[in-house]
């Protein structure tokens, strides 16, 4: 008989005066850098000292944002202090999208989203770091999904929220979609981040990002980003067991694929789903959240990110603050040669785990967990 234990994930809704969870784009530590590659300068951001032979988080930001106003609340959350006892952190900024960046000079060429993920190579060399986890929004996923494909031997795992690997001009799209939008970059990368129905309701959340991208990003360099984003090629990637031989190009580490369910880019995270194998994959579903799940549940998401990194075998002790278990099951094995799993369960939805360990698909099918927020 194996036994199945039930957890359920408490309701986090952190308001915006919420000390924990205020929308602070401040660093509360870190050392900056100025990374020259061979693609142009990168300034990336160190938080903590890389611990042994342990990975280090790195985090890549999606358009319209930097490392800051893409990160600072998920990391500076309560919750995440545990997490960054144990691993430390590289927040990179895209070129030119970093607090206070002057302007290209006339005729620069700015990189190729494949030319921004061969970019973070020379980060690594610079730093001495082994290898990484990387955490990734937007446009940030997609960079650290190509490097993740170039360079497997550097990741080992990937967090992806908002992931979308087709070369389809999705920012374009979104914003025609808003009827009586002007054509102004700020609408639309708000479009590319925010679902309408997020748009139309927290007004204070918009307003915050619209001042945000508006103020604090240069306006010539987010163009030259958004570009490169909109003009980036399909990921090469395909589900292995699909394929007619091994050789396909796939992601070979642990990933754990995150959206909300009002977010935009569900329909994309869904796809990128289908194309990886099943067996290193989980798609995590928000419910009742919108396109920045980090910034708006940072509780939740530091949660599975716990459950992730304990299934990469880290952090094996690590407590589950927000879970609260409930009542206990018993059910036989089936013939199944797999051990016992706990479940956590938010109406119909759920999520299966070996013991101990962090958010991991054991099926041979694509897994969905979606959550209450």
């Amino acid at each position: 008989m194996d036994e199945l234990q039930d957890v359920q994930l408490t309701e986090i809704k952190p308001l915006l005066t919420d000390k924990n969870a205020g929308r602070n784009f401040e660093d509360f530590d870190g050392q900056e850098h100025d990374i020259e590659t061979a693609h142009g300068m990168l300034h990336v951001t160190m938080r903590g000292v890389q611990k042994g032979n342990r990975p280090v988080i790195l985090t890549y930001h999606d358009i319209g944002l930097n490392h800051k106003s893409c990160f600072n609340t998920f990391f500076n959350y309560e919750d995440m202090h545990e997490i960054t006892q144990h691993f430390a952190v590289c927040h990179v900024d895209a070129p030119g999208q970093q607090m206070g960046a002057p302007s290209f000079p006339s005729g620069y060429q700015y990189p190729t989203m494949d030319e921004l993920a061969e970019m973070i190579t020379a980060v690594l060399t610079h730093l001495s770091l082994k290898s990484v986890i990387g955490i990734g929004v937007g446009a940030g996923a997609y960079v650290l999904s190509k490097f993740a494909l170039d360079h497997p031997e550097l990741v080992e795992g990937l967090v992806l929220l908002n992931i979308d690997p087709s070369a389809k001009g999705w920012i374009d799209w979104a914003a025609s979609k808003v009827s009586g939008w002007t054509s102004n970059i700020v609408d639309t990368v708000l479009a590319h981040l925010f679902g309408y129905d997020e748009l139309q309701s927290n007004l204070d959340l918009i307003q915050t990002y619209r001042l945000h991208i508006a103020q604090d990003i240069n306006q010539e360099n987010l163009c030259l980003f958004v570009n490169s984003y909109n003009s980036r090629k399909d990921l090469d990637i395909e589900r292995p067991l699909l394929a007619a031989n091994n050789s396909v190009g796939t992601l070979r580490c642990p990933s754990l694929l995150v959206v909300g369910d009002n977010s935009p880019a569900v329909d994309a995270a869904v796809e990128c789903n289908s194309r990886l194998d099943p067996t290193r994959t989980t798609l995590l579903k928000m419910a009742d959240c919108g396109g920045l799940p980090q910034a708006v549940q940072p509780g939740k998401l530091a949660e599975a990110l716990k459950y992730f990194v304990q299934g990469m075998g880290y952090m094996p002790a690590a407590s589950m603050t927000r879970l609260v278990r409930s009542r206990t099951h018993s059910a036989s094995s089936s013939g199944s040669t797999e051990v016992p799993r706990s479940r956590s369960q938010t109406g119909n939805a759920h999520l299966e785990t070996t013991p101990g360990t962090a958010v991991t698909n054991v099926h041979e099918a694509p897994q969905t967990l979606e959550l209450s927020c």
